[in-house]
């Protein structure tokens, strides 16, 4: 009897965790939140770029507590969080805000995989808002501060046998500090929303070889028929990269460590296109006394950006040497239930899916930044990404409308050096998604400061994409385009002869729909509608609208947006992405002309819309 019952209990361990935890507060969830699964969270390979066959999961549920600043680390825990969704979150099994004053920690324990003996051990982030600290076995490992992108460790030195403890310090000033962090404020209201605090994006860790392959730096060039590929290493040998095609060899290249790979593609090459979204498969190898000692999977994608003035004399966006009307919608990234956080890696895609499916060809990623994922679904099913780097230096001032108009404003040192740091940190981290089409480093003047510096050195640092200098913000004659803003109808009220000329924002058409509102009351919309007919009605001469302005002038346009959040209900769809507002083939229609009016090529246009 005591070997069945020791039994039952090995059996029904993975289980308790789940009888534990349930989403906290009663607040709207998605239909993924609602079938979550806390042994099984986001559970699939979270750097895609860069894949290698062995790793482990550490998502899931951890210890949490919450202290004053200073206080070190908790004699005792006051319960668990679900790792990786933020402290404020739903599905955190939390639910509550992390002051100034206050420090997060985390604890749990692993062990490592029997063959991963002699192997270096990496524990990777994928986000953690916003100063970390952390500890493997009570020895410090290492310290992070940014809120939006990857960072790892070597923590081989600090691993015992058996099992292994890691403790993680956070602390997170929100609105109340000058760092990086979007919409994010303490008092959400209007166009601001909840804070997110801790850990938000996968944590796992990788087994590599004493030498190893430590990043990729990908840009294909196809005007000169080569994609490039830099390949930064721990210790020195010959690379070699092998670019392939559905499983049929394309081309290789090799070279010694700390030299640029220079691959041949083939004068047939195919084209990456939001139309033809076709993606090169790689093998990047480093060898050492003719022995393979790492192997990492990547991809590619062969495509330009670009602009050109026009037969008209209109500088106009290109895509692979060819006109193209960029249009997209502005897609800020947020979950009821997981705040910064999807539910799930299905509905991660599925926002990027529905745009694509609406006759969208672009995304405006507004002030976030998402897990790499997201954009490994946008490289795949060929959607354009404009970035936008998360506006800092924000304190309770934010609810003074005029606050960040007129003049740049004057950052402190400390301000400066938070936002170059990120913003260089988060164009490493995305340089070699194809995706990516326009860096963003400013929107509407909010923390705006030297933008012709900021516009001057993105453009320096990443020639192969456009730069939006400031996204309806202060102006100025740099960058590679002029962006306005206009609410609710389209507007041409500016118009730049050297640049093209864009509308960064537009739109807000507001639809509450009972059933699917994250609060009974105070929603808005920049215009509002009672019903989805009259509210499509609304788009569809929004739309038309910006069809007659293509000709004069127009390049790109953005539409508000893709979802409600929170109390903002100028979504196409609900927060919960249960409910479609507006009538979906009507919207498709137009805008498949809209995306379809610079072609020259009535072959081409017809094929894209058979698509």
């Amino acid at each position: 009897m005591k070997k069945i019952y020791l039994l039952v209990l090995i059996w029904g361990y993975p289980f308790m965790g789940m009888g534990q935890w349930q989403p906290a507060g009663d607040r709207l969830l998605t239909h993924w939140g609602k079938e979550l699964d806390p042994t099984q969270v986001l559970q699939e390979y979270p750097r895609p770029i860069m894949e290698r066959e062995e790793w482990k999961n550490l998502n899931g549920l951890w210890e949490y507590a919450v202290l004053p600043v200073g206080s070190g680390e908790p004699s005792a825990y006051e319960g668990q969080i679900l790792v990786p969704f933020a402290l404020e979150a739903a599905l955190s099994g939390v639910g509550r805000a992390l002051k100034a004053n206050e420090e997060l920690w985390y604890k749990r324990d692993f062990q490592l995989e029997p063959s991963w003996k002699k192997k270096r051990i990496l524990l990777h982030f994928g986000a953690v808002d916003w100063q970390t600290d952390v500890w493997v076995n009570g020895v410090k490992v290492g310290s992070h501060r940014g809120g939006y992108t990857p960072f790892v460790f070597d923590i081989t030195a600090a691993l015992v046998k058996g099992d292994n403890r890691l403790t993680v310090r956070v602390s997170d000033p929100t609105d109340q500090g000058v760092q990086p962090r979007g919409k994010q404020v303490n008092r959400p209201r209007g166009i601001w929303y909840t804070s997110v605090s801790g850990i938000w994006q996968t944590v796992w860790l990788e087994p590599v070889a004493e030498h190893f392959i430590s990043s990729l730096r990908i840009t294909p060039d196809i005007d000169r028929h080569i994609l490039s590929v830099e390949v930064s290493t721990e210790g020195k040998g010959m690379l070699q990269v092998d670019v392939s095609a559905a499983g049929k060899s394309v081309s290789s290249s090799r070279s010694l460590t700390g030299q640029r790979l220079e691959v041949p593609m083939p004068s047939d090459m195919s084209l990456w296109s939001p139309e033809s979204p076709f993606l090169y498969d790689l093998s990047v190898s480093l060898w050492e006394e003719g022995r393979c000692v790492d192997r990492v999977k990547s991809y590619a994608a062969m495509r330009k950006y670009s602009v050109k003035r026009d037969g008209r004399g209109i500088v106009r966006m290109q895509l692979n040497n060819r006109d193209l009307f960029q249009y997209g919608l502005l897609d800020q990234g947020w979950w009821p239930d997981g705040l910064y956080t999807a539910p799930s890696d299905s509905a991660l895609c599925y926002d990027i899916a529905k745009t694509k499916a609406w006759g969208f060809n672009m995304i405006r990623k507004h002030v976030k930044v998402e897990p790499a994922r997201w954009y490994y679904h946008c490289d795949r099913l060929g959607m354009i990404v404009w970035q936008d780097m998360p506006n800092g230096d924000r304190g309770p001032e934010w609810q003074n409308r005029d606050y960040f108009k007129g003049a740049e404003k004057n950052r402190s040192e400390f301000s400066e050096t938070l936002y170059r740091s990120e913003w260089q940190a988060i164009m490493d981290y995305l340089y070699s998604y194809p995706s990516i089409g326009v860096w963003v480093p400013f929107n509407e003047a909010w923390g705006q400061f030297k933008t012709e510096e900021i516009a001057r050195w993105t453009k320096n640092y990443d020639p192969s994409r456009l730069v939006n200098p400031a996204s309806g913000g202060n102006h100025y004659t740099c960058g590679d385009m002029l962006d306005l803003h206009n609410y609710p109808a389209p507007d041409l009220y500016l118009y730049d002869a050297q640049r093209a000329t864009v509308l960064g924002e537009f739109g807000g058409i507001g639809l509450a729909c009972e059933g699917h509102l994250w609060e009974p009351s105070r929603n808005w919309g920049y215009v509002e509608f009672k019903s989805g007919e009259a509210a499509t009605v609304e788009y569809l001469k929004y739309a038309g609208m910006l069809l007659q302005l293509i000709p004069c002038g127009f390049s790109a346009a953005v539409y508000t947006q893709t979802t409600d959040v929170e109390i903002e209900v100028n979504g196409l769809m609900t927060y919960d992405r249960e409910k479609v507002k507006l009538d979906e083939n009507k919207i498709r229609e137009i805008n498949r002309k809209i995306c379809n009016s610079l072609f020259a090529d009535t072959k081409k246009e017809s094929k894209y819309q058979e698509k």
